[in-house]
């Protein structure tokens, strides 16, 4: 009985020090990013990012809790506009304020997770015209710390977020093309 126990200690052992072996090989950052075609004008679109309290009507993360308790300030849009969410297990807590808005092209985001993780990464939005129609980009990129590397090992964060990103643009797809 003490043989099986030490063998399976071992084998732990061994899975473990595996797993820090693989997180240790990847990279100390990461960049989500998905991009969609909209058939409105940059100028229609970007509103809809530049102003937090228009996140209720396309963003995928919203929806995910109700009695989610959101908080608006700063500026009304753009530059200095900032918002705070503190939700359930599906959406957590954190804050976001646009650091840049550069009407009607490109909008950059300091986000900043409190749980279910920390997390202090950035987001982007761009709009590039396109004949009638607008390529909108979402990107989000930041360090990856030990602990994420580790979660990476089991958990695709690309496709994990990047399906969000894409619901969130169709969304947004669905709201400008009415």
């Amino acid at each position: 009985m003490l043989k099986a126990v030490a063998i399976v200690a071992v084998v732990l052992a061994i899975g473990i020090a595996g797993v820090l072996v693989l997180a240790s090989t990847k990279p100390d950052t990461f960049r989500v990013e998905r991009s969609l075609a909209l058939k409105a004008p940059a100028e229609a679109v970007y509103p809809l990012v530049a102003d937090f309290h228009f996140w209720t009507s396309w963003s995928p993360y919203e929806g995910r809790d109700p009695a989610m308790k959101r908080t608006y300030g700063g500026a009304a849009a753009g530059k200095g506009a900032t918002y705070g969410w503190d939700g359930n297990n599906d959406v957590g807590a954190g804050h976001m304020e646009i650091l840049e808005a550069s009407t009607p092209s490109k909008l950059r985001i300091k986000l900043d997770f409190e749980r279910p993780f920390e997390g202090h990464n950035t987001a982007e939005f761009t709009f590039v015209p396109q004949g009638d129609a607008t390529l909108v980009t979402w990107a989000m990129y930041g360090p990856a710390p030990f602990m994420s590397k580790v979660m990476q090992v089991f958990v695709n964060m690309d496709s994990m977020i990047g399906k969000d990103f894409e619901a969130g643009l169709v969304s947004l797809k669905k709201l400008t093309e009415k």
